[in-house]
């Protein structure tokens, strides 16, 4: 193998509609062409040509209902302004205040000491999903 590159990252969901809705209106993502496969599923594009592919699957491993935590299973997204991500999921219902297991908390690391402020939510199926910020501004 000469120089790996990622090109997508699969999520386990429950419900299809209701995961298709909170990647394409919370995260923002453009929902693309996907092949028939024969399992529901979706395939969405991140900017830089990337994929996240939604699957199905009933028996899949699933965090259940553990509360967020930064250092569990994740995935990440490379945003330009912490501010404008944080207002954006303010406006979506989600809260750095809300109890620790509610869906909509965040955890919020301005002062991240990998250097790049985070942001860290949940989807609906309680995947985590970090946001990683070029500036705080």
């Amino acid at each position: 193998m000469h120089s790996p590159s990622l090109h997508h990252v699969l999520v386990a969901v429950m419900a299809l509609d209701r995961s298709r809705q909170f990647y394409r209106d919370v995260i923002e993502l453009e929902e693309i062409d996907r092949p028939t496969f024969p399992y529901p599923g979706a395939w969405f594009k991140f900017g830089n040509g990337l994929h996240l592919h939604l699957v199905v699957r009933s028996d899949a491993t699933m965090r259940g209902d553990k509360p967020i935590d930064a250092y569990d299973v994740h995935f990440a997204m490379r945003v330009r302004s912490y501010r404008e991500t944080l207002a954006s999921l303010r406006s979506k219902g989600f809260r750095e205040d809300a109890l620790e297991d509610d869906r909509h908390r965040m955890i919020l690391r301005p002062d991240s000491v990998t250097g790049f402020p985070q942001i860290y939510i949940l989807d609906p199926d309680r995947n985590i999903v970090e946001f990683n910020c070029e500036t705080l501004d």
